[in-house]
């Protein structure tokens, strides 16, 4: 019997394999690092974390009525174009800095590379749990959208007098983050299987979606409809420029909550290899690739709305909240057809969240290993027959999972909580992403990696900031009038500010208390000879 494969040329590529990979080391082990963790992603699995984490088959349906409340289709749809070429441009800046320092911990070490003298620590410090917050938060509001979808496609299924109450819901949540936290702790050999069969299922599912949305119903609104209609259900009164530029930008969030996480790929560089650049492609591929995907399904879904924007049947679909989105779907297309292409969404959307879980995971065990976190020790700890941070993907179950218990609350069909946990996911993780690229553009002596802006980098760079600076206000101010007849209603309070000022006042406390004192930012973990002891051992315990 003769072979087909070619002797020299399966030499020469698993020559080039090995030298990528010993370049990778090195230059990991030039940052200060040991290779523990298992390098065993090409660039189209990194880029396929942040792209399922992103998910547009996630929050452009489960926050869709945030746009159908404040802007209407004009905002969900030209909106979406608008914060896509601005997360892109975060993203561009973000991806240049990824490519200089390729390590788990990202962002918080970007910013430590890039401080001025004597404030690594300060910047690294904020940045890091900034980051922390986000990615917690982030893994928290996609699985809780998720248990209220499924909770729907339960009644539409099987038991159509079922209404999930709220500890229903937050079981199936707690459901949900367990699976999530046992897959990940198989391997990041399955997790990268699973994410790239997830670029597909969203790729495809979202062409099959939006082709059934065109086909099947018949439609009330245009195209032109849909690009210029608005609608206001905010609280927020009055036909000034100031109203209307309020009520735009709480409907831009529909777009920019769900153009978040793709911070993902930096976090996974060290299991990627030649990571500096495939973790910068990666980054900088899911969020346009994401725009463009999402931009049509926002078409789609806008123009199978069958009543006008403002109408009464208009408003009251949108009142449904984070199932205002399957909905529209499951009306739209009708019959056994609407439930099984409900149950892909779900599919879609539970691999957002496995995601979502492996990314903050390796952002935990960075975190960790520099001591930042209580109990680092335990965080960091690696399990080396799969080579991945157990203990931190149960760290990230743990957390999200605490995220989910004030939904118990609320007398809503979405808990109030949603919204504090989206507005608290893309502060923290935006906060964290632009910390980087305004001290980069403060810091002349930074040497881009083989992946660069060249003579684009400031206007791009600068750009980010003020666009992040931007949505902080409807992210932390009031996004629906909270009084009601005179009366403070709070369920249409937005509680965000005082999460995060939970979160990151604990952090300023453990600062000034403790951590100031012996917290210098990410912190080398041994010589050449102690980082290669470091990988000898892991490998024979593997």
């Amino acid at each position: 019997m003769t072979s087909n494969s070619d002797p020299l040329a399966d030499y020469t590529a698993s020559a080039t394999a090995t030298v990528t990979r010993d370049a990778d080391t090195q230059r990991l082990h030039e940052l200060g690092y040991a290779q523990e963790l298992h390098r065993g992603l090409g660039w189209f699995s990194n880029f396929a974390v942040s792209f399922t984490i992103i998910s547009i088959l996630t929050g452009g349906i489960t926050t869709y009525y945030l746009a159908m409340d404040a802007g209407g289709p004009r905002v969900a749809t030209v909106g979406w174009v608008f914060v896509g070429v601005m997360s892109l441009l975060v993203a561009l800046a973000m991806a240049e800095v990824c490519s200089a320092y390729p390590t788990a911990g990202g962002l918080y070490y970007w910013a430590a590379k890039m401080a001025r003298p004597g404030k690594a620590a300060i910047w690294s410090w904020y940045t890091g749990w900034f980051n922390l917050a986000g990615q917690v938060a982030v893994t928290a509001s996609i699985d809780f959208g998720l248990s209220i979808v499924v909770g729907f496609f339960f009644q539409l299924t099987f038991w159509p007098s079922f209404a999930a109450k709220p500890w229903q819901t937050l079981l199936i949540y707690f459901v949900i983050l367990m699976l999530h936290g046992l897959i990940n702790s198989f391997g990041v050999s399955l997790i990268a299987r699973l994410n790239d069969i997830s670029v597909w299922w969203h790729l495809i599912g979202t062409v099959v979606l939006v082709v059934l949305l065109f086909v099947i119903p018949t439609h009330t609104s245009s195209l032109h409809d849909v690009t210029t209609q608005t609608n206001n259900l905010t609280g927020f009164t009055g036909s000034d420029f100031a109203t209307t530029l309020w009520v735009t930008l709480v409907g831009l969030m529909l777009a920019q909550y769900t153009i978040t996480g793709f911070d993902a790929s930096a976090h996974m560089t060290e299991e990627t290899q030649d990571a500096a650049r495939s973790g910068p492609k990666g980054i900088v591929t899911a969020v346009w690739v994401s725009a463009v995907a999402g931009f049509v399904l926002m078409i789609g879904l806008s123009i199978a709305v069958p009543f006008a924007a403002g109408s009464a049947d208009y408003n009251t679909l949108a009142g449904k909240g984070v199932l205002a989105g399957p909905t529209i779907i499951v009306n739209a297309i009708g019959g056994n057809l609407a439930k099984f292409v409900l149950f892909a969404i779900i599919v879609a959307q539970f691999f957002c969240g496995m995601a979502s879980v492996t990314a903050n995971s390796r952002m935990i065990y960075a975190f960790s290993r520099d001591g930042a976190i209580p109990g680092s020790q335990r965080w960091h700890q690696i399990n080396p027959r799969t080579r991945t941070p157990t203990n931190s993907i149960w760290f990230a179950v743990v957390g999200a999972a605490i995220l989910g218990l004030p939904s118990l609350y609320t007398r809503q069909n979405y808990p109030v909580a949603f919204f504090a946990i989206v507005s608290v996911a893309v502060v923290g993780l935006y906060v964290s992403y632009v910390i980087p690229v305004f001290l980069r553009r403060r810091n002349t002596a930074f040497v881009p990696g083989p992946w660069s802006l060249g003579k684009w980098s400031p206007l791009v760079g600068w750009l980010a900031v003020i666009w992040v600076i931007v949505i902080l206000f409807p992210l932390m101010g009031p996004q629906f009038y909270p009084f009601v007849e005179g009366k403070f209603e709070p369920n249409y309070f937005n509680f965000a500010p005082i999460v995060l000022l939970l979160v990151i006042g604990f952090a300023a406390i453990y600062w000034a208390v403790s951590a100031r004192k012996w917290f210098k930012g990410p912190k080398v973990q041994g010589s050449a000879e102690e980082l290669a002891a470091i990988e000898r051992d892991l490998t024979v315990a593997g």
